[in-house]
């Protein structure tokens, strides 16, 4: 799956429109009527990308979208806003709440899934900022630079940018495919074999210090990072 969208939509027909897309592109996705279970399943499993719709009962989006941006375990998570409102005034008192896009009624399944592509890929390279260290393995994003235990490992910026989406979504199998997407961009032409020979270099690179392990390979699936 490329990850996992929560739908806060009060009208059941949009959502369900809005689920079929989302799974239809492999992604994968829950859905809240309300803020109130929005929450709920937020506090169970935060997802990569929230669509929240404008006008919900009882608490707009608006008003949830600057709580979620207000909260230290959510304010990461990236938003993107539905809406009947096309009005300009709409649309800035939209974005100011903090939201990372904004999409209006009605639009093209397309322009939904291009804008989802774009806002995830924009949120991947803010994470970079971040110093990133797992069991001793540490990247420094501002420097390209990978340490084991201290020890300065000699890694090319593409093998860097790989490690990278893998240590920053765990767990999660990932196509050949979506690894390109995600990796090296849509827009760039490289063919699927040219993942496996960088997962073969970044395996042999990581395997002097123990750390190979964290990448697997599901058969006839893809790759995972796992540390467990």
């Amino acid at each position: 799956m490329k990850g996992k969208i929560l739908i806060v939509e009060d009208e059941a027909a949009i959502r369900e429109m809005l689920g079929y897309t989302l799974m239809k592109d492999g992604y994968a996705f829950e859905e809240a009527a309300d803020v109130e279970q929005a929450q709920e399943i937020i506090a169970g499993n935060k997802p990569d990308l929230i669509l929240l719709d404008w006008m919900l009962p009882g608490v707009s989006g608006v008003d949830y979208a600057r709580r979620l941006r207000n909260r230290s375990e959510t304010k990461h998570i990236p938003i993107i806003m539905l809406t009947a409102k096309g009005e300009e005034l709409d649309k800035v008192r939209a974005l100011d709440t903090g939201v990372d896009d904004y999409i209006t009624k009605p639009f093209s399944t397309r322009e939904l899934l291009a804008r989802i592509r774009a806002v995830l890929r924009r949120s991947i390279r803010e994470e970079t900022d971040t110093l990133i260290e797992i069991q001793g393995l540490m990247l420094d994003p501002d420097t390209y630079r990978v340490t084991a235990r201290g020890e300065v490992i000699d890694i090319s910026p593409t093998e860097f940018r790989l490690l990278h989406f893998f240590i920053t979504h765990p767990e999660r199998v990932y196509s050949r495919a979506q690894l390109l997407d995600q990796v090296w961009g849509q827009n760039v032409y490289v063919e699927e074999r040219t993942v496996d020979v960088h997962i073969r270099r970044l395996r042999q690179t990581l395997a002097s210090y123990g750390y190979d392990k964290f990448i697997q390979t599901v058969r006839s699936v893809g790759y995972r990072f796992s540390d467990k």
